[in-house]
């Protein structure tokens, strides 16, 4: 498979793949969780319309390049949160990166929204390993991978410092490999 589904759903939750005209629905959520991300994301910082809708461009651009694939995470028919898929770890690799908005937390549903990923991410052409990257001091980041699991690789110190109030600048790198490639 060259590219993932547009659609990807996984027990409570639907991904659906982020467009342009999700600006007013992305901006909520994430204003709406501003405080929840602010410790840990280093772009809510920054946050506004704006910047939004050049997230959304941006994910446009890099799906069709085949450089990330973004998605909505649904669940219930309401948007809450975002997950993606980068080719940022090098060839044969992919990164997930996923968040919810508080209200939603604690449910598992960033779990199944990885699991997902993980799931569609074997299912495209070369790729052997998907790992997982969090701050050490982001516990409930760092819970998702080992669920799937996924097999903590590395901790490494990052060589600025911490970006985000939350941080100790300290990235955990977690890993599993395809099956295939066992």
């Amino acid at each position: 498979m060259e590219q993932p589904a547009e659609t990807l759903n996984f027990d409570e939750v639907e991904l659906r793949r982020w467009r342009v005209s999700d600006v007013e629905t992305l901006n909520r959520v994430v204003t709406e969780s501003l405080a929840h991300l602010l410790p840990w994301m280093p772009w809510a910082a920054s946050h506004d319309r704006n910047a939004i809708a050049e997230y959304l461009t941006r994910s446009e651009g890099e799906w069709e390049s085949d450089q990330a694939y973004n998605y909505a995470i649904t669940s219930g028919g309401a948007v809450i949160g975002s997950c993606g898929l980068m080719r940022r770890i090098g060839p044969g690799g992919l990164e997930i990166g996923y968040w919810l908005h508080p209200e939603w937390t604690g449910r598992g549903l960033a779990t199944m929204s990885a699991a997902a990923l993980l799931r569609q991410g074997f299912e495209l052409a070369e790729i052997d390993r998907i790992e997982i990257h969090h701050d050490a001091a982001n516990h409930a980041s760092g819970a998702v991978p080992r669920r799937l699991g996924f097999t903590e690789v590395e901790r490494l110190q990052v060589p600025d410092g911490p970006v985000t109030p939350g941080e100790v600048g300290i990235d955990v790198i977690w890993r599993i490999q395809s099956p295939a490639a066992e």
